[in-house]
């Protein structure tokens, strides 16, 4: 923040952008144009009707919608009257959003107007709900959020925030199958920005000439944190209400993206496009990508179409986002180091552990740990989850296992927990299982990921099912869709005698997975 006065909160940051460049863009969303200055006050607005509302600080207020202005607004709104959002992910299904509402006792809940049906069908299950808000309309029962804001004064609600107080909560996938609340602070936020300014290499540096694209979901910190980088560093931030790839195109030709961030399988998407060959893309500097690795053709693909900067990045929800990162002028074909996940940022440390917790040499495989101010605060109202995640001394494990070359290179070989990442979303198998396992004929199921050419991994199901009764691949299928995502219902079903156990009876899932792997060099997709 060149020229500015290094703010202690992410509410600090809006203030000072609106000071400093107050008439100049700071979000479009379809049509609509937002200046730093309109953008100060609305977020004031917002922090006053959640007060007026009841909602004391450290409360959690929710958001199910997809990408908007509003839901930034909301998200520093909230940040400047010291309460969490905690945005959730609109492609659950009813009772796993209900049960994220209800885990982290939503004050008042947010909602997009694709889910005011959701919400009316769900709302006995969420009695923590006081209030609930449409940010465009579309249910007379409840309030408008345009009318509930406006009522509002411009004024600023100038409420104590800490720099250890948390800023957002955004919750993950449960090996245990419910998903769990990781608490980001404002901390957590700026380590991330700060560390190593003045030595950042050129891709990770902004200026206010940046355009930035806001096109992953902010439900996921690749939508969130990177809106927020933008606010950050006083760019204009263009905002899709959701992936589509022919508007990512037009995104590119009407408002002259410089950076963005995508997953593979989304970048996949826009570069096959037919019209893809015929944009200009000569404005945009840097397409960074990540959450889950890229296929070589892909990349040589996306090198050759968008001719701009590649930057592979590696982090997760509880790192605040990137803590590893790939640069540009490492993308060249043939380079061992291509398929690593790059090196450390600043700021940022890296160790490979042995199963008893000791750092290992070069090249040797274990488990991936890091330690940085960015990492999270913990897991809401998950003490014992949070000890295993992250040690005293703040060593957080990443479920990752790789290795590290002399060089400081990151490789990621395999996943020491069994998630699987599809399109960039991550699944655990247990969250599966149990939906497969309530249906009335099935006596016993695994989870496994295996090598999908779109979406990098697929979801299979190995079904046993109970003595005389039969259900086809489509019956299963069909019955989890009512129960979880429809990302995470299985793709494939294989209907087995028996699943392969140990001797103290743990299914030997490496047994139904390893032949869908045989011949690649990693065991992730």
């Amino acid at each position: 923040m060149s020229g500015i006065q290094e703010p202690n909160t992410l509410a600090d940051v809006v203030r000072a952008q609106a000071a400093a460049r107050g008439d100049e863009l700071l979000f479009e969303f379809e049509g609509r144009a937002t200046t730093f200055g309109e953008f100060n006050a609305h977020t004031n607005q917002v922090a006053n009707a959640l007060v007026a509302s009841g909602v004391k600080p450290h409360e959690r207020v929710a958001y199910l919608g997809k990408n908007s202005d509003i839901y930034f607004e909301l998200l520093l709104g909230a940040i400047k009257a010291n309460v969490v959002m905690a945005p959730v992910n609109w492609r659950l299904a009813g009772p796993e959003i209900a049960f994220i509402v209800e885990d982290c006792k939503a004050a008042v809940l947010f909602v997009g107007p694709e889910f005011v049906e959701q919400v009316r069908g769900i709302k006995a299950q969420i009695p923590s709900v006081r209030h609930i808000i449409t940010t465009e309309g579309g249910a007379p029962e409840w309030q408008d959020f345009a009318k509930w804001r406006d009522a509002q004064p411009t004024t600023d609600p100038n409420i104590p925030i800490a720099t250890t107080d948390i800023a957002i909560q955004l919750y993950t996938s449960g090996t245990t199958g419910k998903p769990k609340g990781a608490m980001l602070s404002h901390a957590n936020f700026l380590s991330l920005v700060r560390a190593g300014q003045e030595q950042k290499p050129d891709w990770n540096k902004w200026s206010t000439d940046d355009v930035s694209l806001v096109a992953m979901p902010v439900f996921h910190i690749g939508g969130s944190g990177w809106g927020m980088m933008g606010i950050y560093h006083g760019a204009k931030g263009v905002i899709a209400r959701e992936f589509d790839p022919t508007k990512i195109l037009d995104f590119f030709e009407h408002s002259k993206i410089t950076k963005l961030f995508m997953v593979p399988a989304a970048m996949q998407f826009v570069v096959r496009q037919p019209r893809a060959r015929e944009v200009d893309f000569s404005r945009l500097k840097y397409m960074l990508y990540g959450a889950s690795p890229i296929p070589a053709a892909l990349l040589k693909e996306c090198i050759e179409v968008f001719k701009c900067g590649f930057v592979q990045m590696y982090g997760m929800t509880e790192t605040t986002g990137t803590i590893v990162a790939l640069p540009p002028e490492d993308h060249i074909e043939g380079l061992e180091r291509m398929r690593s996940a790059g090196k450390a940022l600043p700021g940022v440390e890296l160790a490979i552990l042995d199963p008893d917790g000791k750092p290992l040499p070069p090249r040797e495989v274990g488990e991936i740990a890091t330690r940085s101010g960015s990492n999270m605060a913990g897991y809401w109202n998950l003490p014992e989850a949070t000890k295993k995640t992250i040690d005293e001394n703040n060593w957080l494990r990443t479920g990752d296992a790789g290795y590290m070359d002399e060089d400081g290179y990151l490789y990621i070989h395999d996943r020491i927990k069994d998630m699987i990442i599809s399109g960039g979303e991550n699944i655990y198998p247990a969250e599966v299982e149990s939906a497969i396992c309530d249906h009335p004929d099935v006596a016993e199921v695994a989870v496994v990921g295996v090598p999908d050419e779109q979406w990098g991994e697929a979801v299979k199901a190995m079904v046993v099912m109970k003595p005389g009764k039969e259900a086809s691949a489509q019956d299963i299928i069909n019955f989890t869709r009512s129960r979880i995502a429809g990302f995470k219902t299985p793709k494939s079903i294989d209907f087995i005698p028996a699943l392969p156990r140990n001797a103290s009876g743990k299914i030997l899932r490496r047994h139904l997975r390893d032949p869908y792997w045989a011949g690649k060099d990693r065991q992730v997709n």
